[in-house]
């Protein structure tokens, strides 16, 4: 078990449903990135833009894009993260891939659908909450419109980390800066959240706001809006283990049964 957990997070701009391009800037990006660190968080379909035309950029579990993840994590000695189209099963999904340089792979389907947008038209929506086991750090992963859904992401499992990739547009950054914090404090844990920038072809704006929460909902990174950037936090278990012991307030959680 590290009692230390280094995460390196990933704000950037996205080229409209282009997988070669997006994987080539983003390993440009990852080269960029000098200290070795354990995890590397990408955007929420990264490969594409929250593009509703799967049939144009999805892909496999066995695709060129899932290679890459493999082979960059190698290359970093680092677990790359991030969602991308996969289609499977005769149906599309919005799927949160994690890639281990233990060539080990886990994912997670987004459960919350954009019905705004007319995802949950195009998408299937997981149906299971997924825990990632890495390092002896237990990792809630999650998508985008999840985040505001607290049941769904309420830490019944003792996890450590609750990590939101995501594509969230400008006219809604006030909830996006609210709730990544909200989740952090009512799940003592850290809360990580990865935001795009740029404009998309449908001319919606990211404005970023990425950030890391610690289990008290104090941010320690340091992000620009509106700008592409690589930044790196160090996870601390002592942090988590100090204020659960002191303060107990999971203790007092409810319990519920998801349907």
């Amino acid at each position: 078990m590290q009692q230390q957990l280094k995460i390196a997070i990933i704000q950037s701009d996205l080229v409209w449903e282009n997988p070669e391009q997006n994987r080539q800037n983003f390993a440009e990006k990852i080269k960029k990135i000098k200290e070795p660190v354990d995890i590397i968080v990408l955007p929420e379909m990264f490969t594409s833009g929250f593009t509703m035309n799967p049939e144009h950029v999805s892909e496999t579990m066995d695709g060129q894009t899932i290679a890459w993840m493999k082979e960059i994590a190698i290359r970093s000695n680092a677990a790359v993260c991030g969602s991308l189209v996969i289609s499977e099963n005769e149906h599309y999904y919005n799927r949160f891939v994690f890639a281990t340089p233990e060539d080990d792979i886990k994912y997670y389907d987004k459960r919350h659908t954009f019905t705004l947008a007319g995802e949950n038209k195009v998408y299937k929506a997981g149906s299971e909450r997924v825990i990632i086991n890495y390092k002896g750090w237990k990792i809630c992963s999650l998508v985008c419109y999840d985040l505001r859904f607290p049941v769904w992401a309420r830490n019944t499992d003792d996890y450590d980390v609750v990590m939101y990739v995501a594509n969230w547009p400008k006219p809604r950054i006030n909830a996006w800066d609210a709730l990544l914090k909200a989740r952090a404090i009512e799940n003592m844990s850290y809360g990580i959240g990865v935001n795009r920038v740029g404009f998309d072809n449908n001319s919606y704006e990211y404005p970023g706001h990425s950030a890391v929460y610690d289990g008290l909902g104090e941010c320690i990174t340091s992000m620009k809006p509106n700008a592409e950037q690589i930044a790196i936090v160090t996870l601390e278990k002592n942090h988590l283990e100090t204020i659960r012991q002191k303060l107990k307030f999971l203790d007092d959680r409810d319990a519920f049964t998801l349907k």
